[in-house]
């Protein structure tokens, strides 16, 4: 199980545990489940819906009952997140597969294609806007309204990413982070290196924008980073 859950209270973590369990629940089945009240029931999943970690469904009576549907209750795809997966794992094992099958190109064709569409998705949204509106709106590159990414613009221009979403994969393949690198450097129009990365054991992965060193985002092609730069050469 997910540590976050632990964040949860004791009542809350057993609800989206029979939840999952049972593969969705109705106010009635948890209020038995928890020996409390259907009011109290309820209360806890007004907080976990609107939290995100769960969603309302209308279960139909088939026996052609009237009234209004019962509602079931289920873990949400954001809810899913307390839940152990491995697609890490299987991350990992498709770049080296591609790589021990077809070499290193074929990754570097998967990564451009990657990159490409990372670029078409926000080139629009972008569109027309100064180099600090965009840092603004690149803010939710990873996660609308991620919490975790800062912009810093004393002296400069850096994106800063204090969570990243793929760290397992990015600490064991640094490669997969040369999409992000490229996408930022072809949509804000410079060059755009890591100085610091998670990978040297960094709080975060900071994303400076090379103001002096500008590119052509139509001549510009996919590379992979180069190695950034050890803490103690910093």
């Amino acid at each position: 199980m997910h540590a976050a859950i632990e964040a949860l209270s004791e009542t809350r973590r057993d609800i989206l545990l029979y939840i999952k369990h049972r593969g969705g629940a109705t106010i009635a089945e948890l209020a038995a489940h928890l020996g409390i009240s259907d009011e109290g029931t309820r209360q806890h999943l007004i907080h976990l819906e609107r939290s995100g970690w769960i969603m309302r469904r209308d279960a139909r009576d088939t026996a052609g009952r009237s009234g209004r549907p019962a509602s079931v209750y289920l873990v949400s795809p954001n809810g899913e997140v307390f839940f152990p997966k491995n697609y890490e794992e299987l991350t990992v094992a498709l770049i080296d597969t591609v790589v021990d099958l077809y070499g290193e190109q074929a990754l570097r064709a998967a990564l451009t294609r990657i990159t490409d569409q990372k670029v078409n998705s926000w080139t629009r949204r972008l569109e027309g806007r100064s180099l600090d509106e965009k840092l603004e709106l690149l803010k939710d590159y990873y996660r609308q309204d991620d919490e975790f990414v800062s912009v810093h613009c004393d002296g400069g221009a850096a994106i800063i990413q204090r969570n990243c979403p793929f760290l397992n994969v990015a600490r064991s393949r640094p490669a997969f982070c040369s999409t992000t690198v490229c996408v930022l450097t072809r949509l804000l129009g410079y060059e755009v290196r890591r100085r610091r990365t998670f990978q040297h054991g960094d709080a975060c992965c900071e994303f400076e924008v090379c103001m002096d060193r500008p590119i052509d985002a139509g001549r510009f092609q996919f590379a992979f980073e180069p190695a950034p730069p050890s803490p103690d050469a910093r």
